[in-house]
Order: structure tokens, then sequence, then C-alpha cells
């Protein structure tokens, strides 16, 4: 486990506006409600805006002649404006909540689909940390950004917009007055917004890199504990969470920067108004209630303008989530099914031929199998064994498509698995990797993953075959039922490599790849699933690949893999007398089976 260097992540281009644009798509079916609440955050400002006015008319009328009477009406107007802006405030936030949440969720759902599609290589080279910011922190982002920055945005610039007009209603001077010191916020803004657009996307990759980091920590704790890396590892977490703390800061001070900005520049315009427009009152050129009326617009437009920076700035972020989120969207799918797929051959036979193939890893200098031809029967099952690095695992990854060849074809029952549906292959190939994988789920749901319309019959039968009928009914009265906790981890490496067995089988495919099945059992439950296996191999074809003498022995065939090459076949008893590098591999004496050492030790 890395304790020192760096997490890393594929590099992508800085956030753009363009990244923005393809959100339509998932806009287009909301543009409804999402218009319906701009519509109502408009109507809501505009209110406010009114508001100066009904003051004017206060002021330049009754106030001016001192009939109290007639104030009445203009108040109880301000009043209705404020009960109308209020009420148009909520139904936006009413509107706009469960048309962006469910932007948000199409967006979720969008990217899984498309990390499920994509090559088993690529989550070789991300980080899971990375992939979680992006389906999680990137899209709350999105959605805030829709619901809040991108409506105000709008809206806000309109109602400026509309400000200003109304302020040269009332007088052309004061309105050039306060746009004077309204107007370099543009320029401000767009400087402030370039830097804050790189920060942002710079604090959401270190926040990534920081997720990759913890749950790396959590994954690995018993090893971490194991060999007392606790501080070692607690440095790391340190060192990166002070990058992320560096990032974030750096944010900050730009949106303070940005935000004293907003704050004095209309200050300023509004003292000029008020200059102004005193020297215009002391001379009668300006009436009050236009010097109030301007004076209170420019205040009410303080609001809408320090927003149109804050929404910029949230743009920005935005705009660098919505890049992460197309960097893995954009990355073409590795493995997909063909534009005329071809029906399976049924019922299916599990006759399976590799001819001449050949796999290269994408930039590989060779490739890991070269001109690799084998043949299983209907019914017969061969053991693939091979030094480590000499394309086993590759090789056995190649039946149920997870990679494809780059050279020559894989089959089965005479049809070349890339014409075929994935769902419609991989109903026909069952799998067990060395590595038994399970999920926070119960054990049925873990059993059932492949084929989830199986009984419970079915399931307990696969438990059965599988040797681990017994610990799953002592789990509880339900075994079935119980939760095996992240990853597995409340089990056993025997236990959940049985279960990862069960679940190859439970839908009787006609084909099994099983890897090592039997790498974590101890000897006496390796014997067990031994028997088992026999059973199950009689009414399959099987392609295992094989550590352990006792596994070879199982398969009706061997096959020997050296360097990306078969180098040698045959019975378990005809390579050990015949292979120098099989009986190494084996570590077996190449005497026949029963003979006895000088030391009295039996050679089975």
């Amino acid at each position: 486990m890395e304790l020192s260097a760096p997490l890393a992540v594929p590099a992508g281009p800085r956030s753009s506006w363009a990244a923005l644009r393809r959100l339509g798509p998932y806009l287009r079916p909301v543009r409804l409600p999402v218009g319906a609440a701009a519509a109502a955050t408009l109507g809501a400002l505009l209110c406010g805006l009114a508001v100066p006015l009904v003051t004017q008319r206060i002021v330049d009328g009754p106030l001016s002649t001192g009939d109290a009477g007639a104030a009445v009406r203009p108040i109880l107007l301000v009043a209705a404006l404020g009960a109308a802006e209020a009420a148009l405030f909520y139904a936006r936030r009413k509107l706009i909540a469960r048309p962006t949440a469910l932007v948000e969720s199409r967006m979720r759902a969008d990217l899984l689909a498309h990390l499920l599609r994509l090559p088993v290589a690529f989550h070789d080279r991300w980080p899971s940390g990375q992939l979680l910011s992006r389906a999680v922190g990137d899209l709350v982002v999105l959605r805030k950004f829709l619901a809040f920055a991108a409506l105000f945005l709008v809206v806000n610039s309109v109602t400026v917009l509309v400000g200003l007009g109304v302020l040269f209603l009332i007088d052309p001077w004061l309105a050039l007055v306060g746009l004077a010191g309204a107007a370099p916020l543009l320029l401000v803004s767009y400087f402030y917004e370039t830097r804050y657009k790189v920060a942002a996307r710079a604090t959401q990759d270190e926040g990534g890199h920081l997720a990759t980091l913890v749950e790396e920590t959590m994954l690995g704790i018993r090893v971490v504990r194991a060999y007392g890396q606790g501080r070692g590892r607690l440095a790391v977490f340190r060192a990166q969470a002070e990058r992320l703390r560096t990032a974030e800061l750096r944010v900050v001070r730009i949106m303070a920067a940005l935000s004293t900005a907003l704050l004095v520049l209309p200050e300023l315009g509004i003292a000029g108004q008020l200059g102004l427009g005193a020297v215009g009152v002391a001379n009668s050129t300006l009436s009050l209630g236009d010097l109030v009326a301007a004076v209170t617009v420019s205040t009410y437009l303080r609001w809408p303008t320090e927003c149109i920076g804050w929404a910029l700035a949230e743009t920005s972020t935005a705009a660098a989530a919505c890049d992460r989120y197309w960097e893995v969207r954009d990355t073409p799918p590795g493995l997909t099914d063909p534009a005329r797929p071809r029906p399976p051959v049924r019922p299916a036979r599990g006759h399976l031929r590799l001819e001449h193939v050949e796999f290269r890893y994408p930039g590989a200098g060779r490739p890991v199998l070269r001109d690799v031809s084998l043949e299983l029967r209907p019914g017969e099952t061969v053991a693939l064994v091979g030094a480590t690095g000499s394309g086993k695992t590759t090789l056995a990854a190649l039946v149920p498509r997870l990679a494809d060849v780059t050279a020559g074809r894989v089959t089965v029952d005479g049809v070349d698995v890339r014409e075929l549906r994935l769902a419609d292959l991989r109903a026909v190939v069952g799998c067990a990797f060395d590595d038994p994988l399970l999920s926070s789920l119960t054990v049925r749901e873990n059993v059932t993953l492949g084929a989830p319309e199986a009984t419970d019959d079915a399931v307990w039968e696969a438990l059965r075959v599988a040797g681990a009928a017994d610990f799953v009914a002592a789990l509880g009265p339900d075994g079935l039922a119980v939760r095996v906790g992240e990853q597995g981890m409340s089990l056993s490496g025997g236990q959940r490599q049985r279960i990862a067995l069960a679940r190859a089988i439970v839908g009787r495919p006609a084909l099994l790849v099983l890897d090592d099945p039997l790498s974590a059992l101890d000897l006496h439950t390796e014997a067990e699933v031994e028997r088992a296996l026999r059973r199950v191999l009689r009414r399959s074809t099987a392609l295992v690949v094989a550590h352990r003498p006792n596994t070879a022995r199982m398969a009706d065939r061997v096959v020997l893999l050296e360097d990306g090459r078969i180098t040698a076949r045959g019975t378990h008893r005809e390579l050990l007398a015949a292979s120098a590098a099989y009986r190494a591999l084996m570590a077996v004496d190449p005497r026949p089976a029963g003979e006895t050492h000088d030391d009295g030790v039996v050679v089975r």
C-alpha cells in the first residue's frame, strides 16, 4: 500500500463554458417548470423594483402636500408588492426543486451506466475516489447551480437592465452616475472569474484525491494495522488535506476580493448620486421624490448586482464540475453490443474455441497472448496453468468478453463472442475469479447477482455445491437474508470464495470460467469443494485457471501457458512426465503417483 506518493488522476481539460451547454438534453424535459421558476423569480424582483416608484409618488405627493390620507393607498400598495414578492419567491423554490433533482438523478444514473460499460483498464487507471466525487459531489454542485446560480444569473441580469431603465426614466444624469459606479464590475468580475475557474477545478480535483485516499485506507485497514502504518497513513492524509485546504483558501481569497469590489463600487455610485441629487434638489432642478426613488432603486440593485458576481463564481465552479463529469462520460466504452447481434445457440452447449488469439493492452509494446488456439468440447474441463504474468487471467477474461481480442477470435457454440449481445453471452458463461469480491448485500443478493430470477431452492443448491450451505445456514434463521458487510469482510476468505463460486453456478451456465477457485480454501474445505466441483464440472464445460495440483488433476486436459503461448497440452499425469516446466509450477516429483521417497513420503 502506497504511503507517500500523491494520488493521481488522468489530467483533463480546464473547465469550459461549452461543458455547461451540453446539459441541454437533460434540461429540455424540465424546461417548463424551470421557465416557470424563472418567471416567478423575475416577477418577485420586479415587485421589489416597483417599490421605489411608489415611494417617489408618496414623497412628491402626500408628503409634500401634508395630505396623510392620500398616503394610505400607496402604502397598502407597497405592502401588496411585498406580499407578492414573498409569494413569488416561495413559488420559485417549489417549482425549481423537483426538476433540478430530476436532472441530477438522471445524470448520475447515466454516469453509472457508462462506468459499467467502460473497460476494466479504465477502472485500473482511475482512482475510485475520483469517480465517486464526480458521481456525488460534482453533481450536487450542478444541481445547486441549476436551482440557484443559473436562475439568478439570468433573472438578475434582466432585473439590473430594467432597473437601469427605471433610473433613466427618473433622471438620466443620476442613472449615468450610478452606471459609472457599476460598470467596472464587469471588468472586475471577468478578472476574478478567470482565476476562480482554475482554483475551483483544483479544489474539486484535490477533494477527489482525498476521497480516494480515505477509501483506500478504510478498505485496507487490516493491512495498515498489521504493518503498523497508522501514523504513516495519517501523515499522507494530513499532507493531502493540507493540499485541499490550500486550494480552498485560494478560492476564498479570490471570492473575498470579488465580494469587496462588488460592495465598494456600487456604494461609490450611490454616493455620487446623493451628491449630484443634493445639488439638483437645492437648485430645484430635481424633486426630492426623484432623488429618493433613484437612490432607492440603486440600493435595491445592489443585491442583484452582487448576486451576478456570486453567480458568475458559482458558474465557474459548475463549469469545472461539468467538465469533470464529461471527462468520464466522453471516455468511449470499450465493449458494446454489436449493431446486428446474432442470437445465441439454444440450448447452449458450451463449445468454446480460441482461434489464433492475440491480445495486446493499449499502448503495450508486445502482446500478452500470441497465437493461442484452444478448443473445449461440450462437457470438457480444461485447466490453464502458467507462471505469474504468463497471460492466464487475460485469456480467461476473453471468454466472457471482459476484453476483446486484438487478433483471432473466440467463439461459443460456433458464434464469435463479439457478435453476441453481452447479456446473452454472460447468460451462457459463469465466472468466479481469484479475488472473490462481494457487495455489502445479503447472501442471496450476492449469489443471484447474475441470475436475479433464481429461486431460494436454486440458491441453496448452488451453496451446497460450493460447500457453503452449512456456514450460511449458521449465520442466522434465514441465512440468505444476512448481510455480509462491505466487500464481504465479515466472512473468511474461504467463505467469500465459496459464495463467489455459488454465484458462478447458480444460473446453471453451459460454460464456466473459474480463476483458481480453490486458492483461499483450507485443506479440509478444499476437499469438500473439490468433490462438489466434480459434480458441477460433469454437466458444464469449464476453463479453470489452476495453481494447485489438485485443481489441475480434476481437469480432463491441462494446457501450459508460457510467455503468452501454449507450450504443452495433455493430462495432468502426462505433463508431469513430459514437462519440466509443468513439474516446476506444480512443485511435484515426476515419479508416478504412489511411489515412495526414501524418507517414506508418498507422492500423490
